[in-house]
């Protein structure tokens, strides 16, 4: 399992609920490839993800690779 230790990797934490939140952070939050609650996705670290996660930060927490 040494690739999910690679530094070009970004763990993405859902901490924040989508209920009542716009379609297009819903639909970022899914791009993400988060749905619900706690759950965390593994992405590549490349400017079109940190921009996804800009746009929702305030319902993710980001881990470094």
């Amino acid at each position: 399992m040494a690739d999910s230790k690679k530094s070009g990797t970004v763990k993405v934490t859902q901490i924040g609920s989508a209920i009542g939140r716009p379609g297009d952070q819903r639909a970022t939050l899914i791009g993400l490839g988060l749905n619900k609650m706690h759950k965390t996705s593994e992405l590549e670290d490349t400017p079109s993800v940190r921009g996804m996660i800009n746009k929702v930060h305030h319902l993710v927490r980001v881990d470094e690779g």
